[in-house]
């Protein structure tokens, strides 16, 4: 398989895990965009986001039948991308916390919830606005969102601690700890 094929069947596996209850929506050009930005952080800790994103090169080798040679020879001559980050950052929400079979696999729910927060909820294929998109990914990854972390990742309504002074992973468990408690 050439690389490109690999790059291609990798982000529509991402695509797919996401997007699939997207309501008929495409987003194909915001996550696009998103895949060839890399993830640049502040905070030391979200460094364990992007090796999240990382790890996800990986398990999609895994459930697609590629050698982890064949996912390093393509995938792991980049640094993680805010997409691979973010749907990592899903499936750890679903899986990790949120599982519960009576309602089924909600990891694109986590996704688009971010996306709504980020404000790119808009940014369909018909109205992707690519300068618009690279202005909210700046704003999220230098932390210029509201202190409840509206603009960023996740808005939690209830609490005292500036979001942007906080690691995502803490984000992410206060914006749950709400949708549990609501």
């Amino acid at each position: 398989m050439m690389r490109n094929e690999l790059i291609n069947e990798y982000f529509e596996w991402m695509y797919q895990l996401v997007c699939k209850d997207a309501k008929g929506l495409s987003y194909r050009k915001l996550l696009c965009k998103l895949f060839d930005t890399p993830f640049n952080y502040t905070i030391a800790m979200d460094g364990n986001r992007a090796e999240d994103g990382v790890d996800l090169r990986y398990r999609f080798g895994y459930e697609c039948g590629f050698d982890n040679s064949a996912v390093a020879d393509c995938l792991d001559d980049k640094d993680c991308s805010v997409l691979e980050m973010m749907v990592a950052l899903a499936i750890r929400c679903e899986e990790h916390i949120m599982d519960n079979p009576d309602i089924g696999d909600r990891t694109g729910k986590w996704f688009l919830d971010m996306i709504v927060n980020l404000g790119l909820e808009k940014m369909t294929d018909d109205r992707f606005d690519k300068r618009y998109v690279e202005r909210i990914l700046h704003q999220f990854m230098n932390r210029e969102y509201k202190r409840n972390g509206d603009g960023g990742l996740f808005t939690v309504h209830h609490n005292r601690i500036d979001m942007r002074s906080v690691e995502i992973w803490y984000q992410a468990m206060w914006y749950l700890d709400e949708v549990l408690k609501s």
